[in-house]
């Protein structure tokens, strides 16, 4: 099968244009890939670290395909393909996994061992992710299409539900799992920095794990009366007011259980510079409102330089953790989960 194919390229900083590009093939370099499929993409969304991307912020080559957020129809399956056929309406997850490597057999998919030559992990038109083509295209190649992808069980149900559905392959699960790994569970306090697409995602999932109480911070009037409308605590960011003053009329006291990042580094200062990016603002005011033995979990891409390094006291020691230096006490100690 060969037809013409396009999609969203990076042609530099600030600038991405919708090209030709090649119908994709059932192949890996010069070797058939019979464990994969082709898809035509019905929806792909544009994720907050295609922006970062297309805003120069990172090593991104120019020419690089976009996309890693698919859901499509299979068009065409290699020999090996044994659950899927030609037609299933289909979720891609974000990242690539062969299924079959000591970390995708222990859960680890997001760190496959076996697709990415330079490193472990791959994604679809990432910098640095394994070179594989986005899918900000009108016809994707997914590889190890039995394990990858999520086959919805009903055509016309889930072509009437797609605009829901599209989630399902980045921006829910992706906050789902930030309140999972962050201990989110029946009576337990969180906060959620940011309310875009993920912070609201996290939002809902905290309240579906059985949280007592969902806090969500922004400077966006517009998003936090979107997270009031399904029964979050909000924080208008722009405020002067230290968050610990603004939690506590809320909770009764200035500490939450956990909390989740979903802003990354190119966050700004909270109150009145808030127009002023400060890489670090997310990180410092998690470990700020978050109590000894909580859990913070960076969803979002940090960035390796957001806050000197910290000088050497009695008892601690600094490490470079993601998105800033870390102090490592004794007690109370403070877990910080990266993701």
């Amino acid at each position: 099968m060969s037809q013409g194919n396009r999609g969203v390229v990076y042609k530099g900083p600030g600038k991405v244009a919708v090209e030709s590009i090649p119908f994709p093939e059932l192949s890996l370099g010069k070797r058939k890939c019979e464990h994969g499929v082709i898809l035509k993409v019905i929806t792909t969304n544009i994720c907050g670290s295609d922006q970062h991307m297309v805003r120069g912020r990172t090593t991104a080559p120019e020419g690089l395909v976009l996309g890693h957020e698919i859901t499509g129809e299979v068009i065409e399956c290699g020999r090996d393909v044994e659950f899927l056929s030609v037609g299933d309406i289909v979720s891609v997850p974000f990242n690539i996994a062969c299924g079959r490597c000591r970390n995708c057999k222990e859960g680890q998919t997001g760190i496959c061992l076996n697709v990415n030559p330079a490193r472990p992990g791959a994604a679809y038109g990432y910098v640095d992710m394994g070179g594989w083509v986005g899918g900000q295209t009108e016809y994707v190649m997914v590889p190890y299409a039995d394990f990858n992808l999520l086959k919805f069980p009903d055509r016309e149900q889930s072509m009437e539900k797609i605009g829901d559905l599209t989630l399902l392959s980045d921006i829910f699960p992706t906050g789902f799992h930030g309140c999972y790994t962050a201990g989110v569970g029946p009576g337990s306090t969180v906060y959620i920095a940011g309310a875009g697409p993920v912070g609201l995602a996290a939002a809902v999932s905290a309240q579906l794990l059985g949280a007592a109480c969902v806090i969500v911070g922004d400077m966006n009037p517009e998003r936090l009366e979107q997270a009031r409308k399904f029964g979050c605590e909000t924080l208008d960011l722009r405020q002067d007011t230290p968050m610990a003053d603004m939690l506590e009329p809320i909770l009764g006291e200035r500490e939450v259980d956990s909390a989740v990042d979903a802003v990354g580094f190119e966050a700004r200062c909270h109150g009145h510079n808030h127009a002023h990016e400060q890489p670090a603002t997310v990180l410092n005011a998690c470990m700020d409102i978050t109590r000894a033995g909580g859990r913070l979990v960076f969803l979002a891409f940090t960035s390796l330089k957001t806050r000197a390094p910290l000088p050497a006291k009695p008892g601690w020691v600094t490490c470079p953790c993601a998105s800033g230096w870390v102090g490592l006490s004794r007690t109370p100690s403070i877990p910080v989960n990266v993701q």
